[in-house]
């Protein structure tokens, strides 16, 4: 997508909001973000998927918003040799709203959004349902996109010894393999569930056993 289309989005969501983001290079600053180095997977091509598998979804007028949002600031922030990532582009969205005059409560609505994105739990809140779904649209992705993605994932963390990385890798997918179910809205379950599973199982079954 190219940058002007992306800006229109932008300029879209805030003002679904109300609002306008206190000053121009914000927009800018969270591009240069999605775009560092070391971006292999949480780059502008997954913002632009996730805001892409969003558009379409049949969604409360009041939601679109603080959805969309959350998703832009989402991986604003990531450096694979933290474990706070999710918190401080929490907080970096926070502090741009109430910059730009937003109330408070929409300030914490959004930074409870983009926390849910840590996947520690399925989320209970309805918003935060659809954030995380979309977050994990990749695992039901073509079986072309979902082989680049893994690479992809690798690639951020190639300064992690192989068997290393292979143990952790397969525990995350393991663990969205044994949840209840991966998605927890009725659309991406009913769309995508059968097929993320068949994705992750493939992607286990090529790791080594160690």
């Amino acid at each position: 997508m190219e940058s002007d289309d992306l800006q229109k989005k932008w300029n879209a969501t805030w003002g679904r909001l109300g609002l306008r983001p206190a000053g121009d290079s914000l927009f800018q600053q969270l591009l240069a973000g999605y775009s560092g180095p070391g971006r292999f997977y949480h780059n502008v091509q997954h913002l632009v998927e996730c805001l892409d598998k969003l558009e379409g979804l049949a969604l409360p007028e009041d939601a679109r918003g603080p959805i969309e949002l959350a998703l832009w600031f989402h991986d604003a922030i990531y450096d694979v040799h933290r474990h706070d990532n999710e918190e401080r582009s929490a907080q970096w969205a926070a502090g741009s709203l109430l910059k730009a005059g937003a109330p408070s409560a929409l300030a914490e609505a959004v930074s409870q959004l983009i926390l849910a994105t840590r996947h520690a739990a399925e989320p209970q809140d309805d918003n935060a349902k659809i954030v995380v779904d979309v977050d994990l649209s990749i695992l039901a992705a073509s079986e072309e996109r979902f082989a680049e993605y893994e690479r992809q994932i690798r690639q951020e963390y190639d300064h992690v010894p192989s068997a290393v990385f292979t143990m952790k890798r397969k525990k995350v997918l393991q663990g969205f393999l044994d949840r209840r179910q991966i998605y927890s809205t009725a659309n991406f379950h009913a769309r995508f569930e059968e097929r993320a599973r068949q994705n992750i199982k493939a992607a286990l079954a090529d790791y080594p056993d160690l």
